[in-house]
């Protein structure tokens, strides 16, 4: 089997908010789409927070409406698996430096990170809790959102929206046009 490759940084002008994952899957590797696979809540949270339209929710489609709202993803390890929990503890801890370095770059608003127990091995901080963050990441406030995978059971696409909906507020994305 061929080495899978990482997933470019989704990234267009104007950025305001920085989504970060917590690494890409065999499909997002396969497709260079972000929250490629299907059943992911991702987009459907985002068009229940109003960040994209309803109509928006395929990864492609989704790429370019959020590219024009301001919004990037990247993620906090760049090796994709078949599921987060395969990433050992170093790959995750290169990421505030890396993504610092982004900040630097685009210059968002709002950086979030969806996933706490991930965000707790990258940034070194064992009680971290979900929400803003007392640091920031460089110029941008630094917050923790739920992950979106359907792993994370106790989430729903109407809790993930109305964390979703918080950070892009706060990032002064605008609200789709199209939104329900």
């Amino acid at each position: 089997m061929s080495e899978l490759a990482p997933v470019p940084d989704l990234v267009g002008d104007d950025v305001r908010l920085l989504l970060v994952g917590i690494n890409p899957s065999i499909l997002s590797s396969r497709t260079g789409l972000h929250f490629a696979h299907p059943g992911n809540r991702f987009y459907p949270a985002l068009a229940r927070a109003g960040i994209i339209a309803p109509d928006d929710v395929e990864p492609a489609r989704a790429a370019d409406a959020l590219r024009a709202a301001g919004v990037a993803i990247s993620n906090l390890a760049l090796r994709p698996t078949a599921k987060a929990s395969e990433l050992g503890p170093a790959e995750l801890r290169g990421a505030p430096g890396r993504l610092r370095t982004l900040v630097d770059d685009l210059g968002p608003r709002v950086v979030a990170v969806a996933g706490i127990t991930a965000y707790r091995t990258a940034f070194a901080d064992r009680t971290a809790a979900s929400g803003r963050q007392p640091h920031d990441l460089g110029a941008a406030e630094l917050w923790v959102v739920p992950n979106p995978s359907g792993l994370n059971a106790h989430e729903t696409i109407d809790s993930l929206a109305a964390a979703y909906a918080e950070v892009a507020n706060r990032a002064g994305v605008p609200r789709s046009p199209r939104a329900n």
